[in-house]
């Protein structure tokens, strides 16, 4: 499944240089997406998927290639044979931490809804010997909270620093892996230094609940379930390694998608799979309920960080957020204003071709937004290319994606300030919110990795 979804990306995708625009000319209509709306008129011949384009092989190297390869069910099934046959000291503990973009999929393909589906995922892969299964909400909580503190930091230096704003979020690896290779020094010292969810839960899987269970990070085998294939490289990336350990945070990526083919693949009947609760991170007993952040199909980080900055900087208490939509409902705006003037002006920009406006506005320096939150596939996260596929064609399939959106809204809105385990984590965990250990774990750095060379004409902005 996922070997035959790389290869029919790389089919479709072009690297940003002369030699792959000469093979977009020869390839055809490789790349080409059909009767894209802009501004009510459509646009035709060959646009560049960025979904596609960043795991084509003139981006990866033979290195990044192999790692992205291990990235499989094949592995994951490896891992679990060697743990029946071999010796128990060479045994590994898997650990699986669900996104929960990924949980509106199984509940709209099981027909049940979001905490049942979740009960019965779990079942699953605890069926296929993972002994722990998470959610990673309490990852993305750290993420929001530590992307909350650095926009106030930026905005307030905002004045003697140019790269302090606008912000951009971090979550999407496409986004981050287009940003470093492509766009570079004009775009990496804006970007949030926060790291994903997902490279959080890794962290507190491999630091925080390996020491808990007395186990050395090396002896957890830790699986991602996410919507997006872009989630495998950015497990893949350097800084995500312990060289000392030869341990990744996280170790193997698989979509939705990938999950439910091998349900399929050995005829699991929902109804003989039993209701069993995901686990909790600091062992509590009990079935605690599902909950998302605020955001419309992502993990809510402008909402959250316009409500904390409206608050911090302004003493304002916002409830309700009003989007505007610019060029189309995946380029909309959010603005705080008080007595006619204006406070706030944050943005929501999903695909290729509103990051494309947004860098081509940014270029002419008429970029008003403090913060952008990016997202490279249109619609957000629930929209990931690992889960909203249509069988037929690899388009996105619409109503399935409306599907999941609704299971998602259904799903009950928590702030993670209010969160006490994550209060208790700061504590126990990283010794306090602006420890040294808080800001190794929780954080990264984004650096241009541009290539010399010239943009073909199809990159243009």
């Amino acid at each position: 499944m996922s070997e035959v979804n790389i290869g029919k990306r790389k089919e479709k995708c072009e690297n940003c240089t002369k030699q792959c625009n000469k093979k977009q000319t020869d390839d055809g209509a490789g790349s080409q997406q059909e009767g894209d709306e802009v501004n009510g008129q459509v646009n035709e011949g060959p646009q560049l998927l960025l979904s596609a384009c960043l795991s084509c092989d003139g981006c990866l190297s033979e290195e990044e290639s192999l790692k992205i390869s291990q990235q499989s069910l094949e592995e994951v099934e490896r891992v679990l044979a060697l743990n029946k046959k071999c010796d128990v000291t060479k045994h590994k503990v898997l650990v699986a931490s669900v996104c929960p973009q990924s949980l509106p999929y199984f509940a709209v393909k099981l027909g049940l809804d979001i905490n049942e589906a979740a009960h019965k995922l779990c079942s699953f892969l605890k069926s296929l010997g993972v002994q722990y299964v998470f959610d990673t909400t309490l990852a993305a909580g750290f993420s929001i909270l530590e992307s909350q503190k650095e926009f106030i930091q930026r905005y307030r230096r905002r004045h003697h620093d140019s790269h302090a704003m606008p912000m951009f979020t971090s979550s999407c690896p496409g986004w981050i892996r287009y940003a470093e290779r492509v766009l570079g020094s004009l775009v990496t010292p804006h970007i949030c230094s926060a790291r994903s969810s997902q490279q959080i839960m890794g962290c507190l899987v491999k630091d925080f609940f390996s020491k808990q269970q007395k186990l050395s990070p090396e002896k957890v085998y830790h699986v991602v379930v996410a919507p997006c294939f872009d989630k495998k490289l950015e497990a893949v990336r350097e800084e995500f390694y312990n060289s000392l350990l030869e341990s990744r945070d996280v170790d193997c990526v698989l979509t939705s998608g990938e999950i439910y083919y091998l349900m399929e693949q050995r005829k699991v009947s929902v109804e003989n799979l039993d209701s069993v609760p995901l686990d909790h991170v600091l062992g509590e007993a009990g079935d605690a309920a599902l909950v998302r952040y605020e955001g419309r199909s992502s993990e809510g980080f402008l909402e959250h960080v316009f409500k904390h900055a409206a608050k911090e900087l302004f003493g304002l208490d916002v409830q309700e957020i009003t989007y505007k939509t610019l060029k189309n409902r995946d380029f909309q705006e959010v603005t705080l204003e008080r007595d006619g003037e204006t406070l706030l002006q944050f943005a929501a920009v999903y695909g290729f071709r509103n990051i494309q406006t947004l860098v081509h506005r940014m270029r002419k320096g008429r970029v008003p937004y403090q913060l952008v939150e990016v997202l490279s596939c249109p619609g957000g996260c629930l929209s990931g290319r690992g889960q909203a596929e249509s069988d037929a064609g690899g388009r996105t399939d619409k109503t399935l994606v409306q599907q999941m959106e609704e299971a998602y809204t259904s799903m009950p809105v928590c702030l993670p300030e209010v969160n006490p385990t994550l209060h208790t984590l700061y504590q126990d965990w990283l010794q306090g919110q602006d420890s040294p250990q808080a800001g190794t774990l929780l954080h990264t750095q984004y650096k241009s990795q541009t290539q010399t060379h010239t943009q073909p004409p199809h990159m243009q902005w």
